[in-house]
């Protein structure tokens, strides 16, 4: 049994994006972003919270930004062998965009962006490819703000979850019927940069390891 120190991080998961060699771990005292920041909001402290990065099979482990009280970081994004994090800074009103180089694993800030440019943290995240960054607000509306900007309504039951160059894949659900006429089903729906509906898919896609996208029915 390999021990991994991580002090008080016990549970980890991979790296999102396609990657088998890193895995990433939190801590949670605030919720996710958007409850951290209605705390702030509330007038309330927020501590900060941790990011570990662990390489596979190694087991060694990084911490490429430290906790700062006022700050708050969301999931991280592997992509082109680099691990991308949002750090979303309340004091000075940034957000932040990192960059740890997976070979060399020395750490950077890619981007720095004033908060303003989103209504709220609801949903702000990294997406790929290429990388970028998103929000899905809970007036279902998708955007992205970084590096480009688009902006459009979106049916209630979707969810964005990748993006491939000009295309926004997006899992939508659907139910009906009650008791034994109960069903369920999803679908993928999938749309450019000026929320125009392209395409539609049966089932899912997932990304793999090694970067293809899977479709699956």
């Amino acid at each position: 049994m390999k021990t991994i120190q991580t002090n008080g991080i016990t549970y980890l998961e991979p790296v999102p994006g396609g990657t088998t060699e890193w895995y990433y771990g939190m801590d949670y005292n605030h919720g996710d972003l958007y409850e951290a920041e209605e705390m702030v909001r509330e007038g309330l402290p927020v501590e900060g919270n941790r990011l570990v990065l662990v390489s596979y099979p190694g087991g060694e482990v990084f911490e490429p930004v430290a906790k700062e009280a006022g700050t708050y970081s969301g999931t991280p994004l592997y992509y082109q062998d680099g691990i991308y994090t949002i750090r979303v800074d309340f004091v000075r009103q940034t957000i932040r965009i990192y960059r740890f180089d997976c070979h060399t694993h020395e750490c950077r800030i890619e981007q720095e962006l004033p908060l303003s440019i989103v209504k709220d943290c609801y949903n702000l995240q990294l997406h790929a490819s290429p990388l970028c960054l998103t929000r899905q607000g809970g007036e279902n509306v998708f955007e992205i703000v970084w590096p480009e900007r688009a902006s459009f309504a979106m049916d209630p039951h979707e969810s964005f979850f990748l993006r491939d160059g000009e295309k926004l894949y997006f899992s939508k659900w659907y139910e009906e019927g009650e008791g034994e006429t109960y069903r369920y089903w999803e679908e993928t729906v999938v749309r450019n940069l000026a929320g125009e509906l392209t395409e539609v898919l049966p089932g899912d896609l997932q990304m793999m390891p090694n970067g293809e996208i899977w479709s699956v029915r």
